[in-house]
């Protein structure tokens, strides 16, 4: 089966292997109890603060470490899983979006959906993991499919600075931390805090992106307030094989030149306009109708007095 491509001379976009020295973020997570759940150490928490939130980074670390070490070709079932989810939107009834009905067995189970189950198990054992550590509770499904497309997107946005350093890691490391889109996700990042749906959202919403026309998608896309550009941009999400998805959607006029954009961005250093536009892209689809809790996995820590 032919791979997917972030980068038009890269043939795949399975990750590299970790290895133990990396510092990178599919690294194996350190978890201590009562230490990396915290936003803050109960210690430091002063009188005005006396809540601890889970912080994002680990959830990160947690899904980032289980999709990493031995699951790479997962990477675009779990795209794919994360779009389809918010896909379901409705602007007219505001209704659907990214509320984790995907998981659902009467969802999961439909055309669109054919072929999802095994990103959705990796899930499922990545939240066992975040479960365990929490303190605030279970994370819910619509956040971790999201954060689960984020962690694997910013490993192949990382993998390809490294590639383009001669496979010197640490260089790779440096070239994204300075001139990538790693600064870009701050907005994506305050959106945690998604509430899982209890029903499958309604059929019909989804078309199956390997069988629709580039009409049909384009059609899709514009019912979510979405147009061509976007449509380019998360080409990596449609399907296994992004250049083959990407020849399909350089058939219509109106997307081509968005697709010939992000193809020249992407042999460049930074790809900077490529990337930047698919964290946009992202960002605005995982909050689709949701209704954000702020204080989503927040706990109240104990007080420390300090004795004079």
């Amino acid at each position: 089966m032919a791979g997917v491509s972030f980068l038009s001379t890269l043939p795949s976009l399975r990750l590299r292997p970790h290895s133990p020295q990396s510092s990178l973020a599919f690294a194996a997570p350190e978890i201590s109890s009562g230490v990396v759940c915290c936003y803050r150490r109960a210690e430091d928490a002063g009188e005005a603060d006396e809540r601890c939130v889970y912080h994002r980074r680990d959830v990160l670390r947690c899904v980032g470490a289980v999709v990493g070490m031995g699951h790479p070709d997962l990477v675009p079932s779990i795209l794919t899983l994360a779009l389809n989810d918010a896909m379901t939107y409705d602007k007219a009834t505001k209704s659907g979006g990214p509320n984790g009905s995907i998981r659902l067995s009467a969802e999961l189970g439909r055309p669109e959906n054919s072929g999802l189950s095994a990103a959705l198990d990796l899930l499922v054992e990545a939240k066992k993991g975040i479960d365990t550590y929490s303190k605030g509770g279970p994370i819910s499904f619509a956040d971790l499919i999201q954060y689960a497309a984020q962690a694997a997107i910013k490993k192949t946005f990382l993998d390809s600075a490294i590639q383009k350093c001669g496979g010197k890691e640490d260089k790779g490391t440096l070239l994204y931390t300075a001139y990538g889109s790693n600064g870009q996700w701050g907005l994506f990042d305050k959106q945690f805090g998604r509430k899982d749906a209890e029903a499958p959202d309604p059929e019909g919403r989804i078309p199956q992106w390997n069988k629709a026309s580039v009409q049909e998608m384009k059609a899709k896309f514009t019912t979510i307030g979405l147009g061509p550009r976007q449509l380019a941009v998360m080409s990596a999400f449609l399907g296994p094989d992004q250049l083959a998805t990407e020849n399909l959607l350089s058939s219509d006029p109106e997307v081509r030149p968005w697709v010939e954009k992000y193809q020249r961005s992407r042999e460049t250093i930074s790809q900077t306009d490529y990337e930047v536009d698919l964290i946009t892209t992202l960002t605005k689809l995982s909050s689709l109708g949701q209704k954000i809790d702020y204080e989503a996995y927040t706990y109240p820590v104990k007080k420390i007095e300090l004795k004079a």
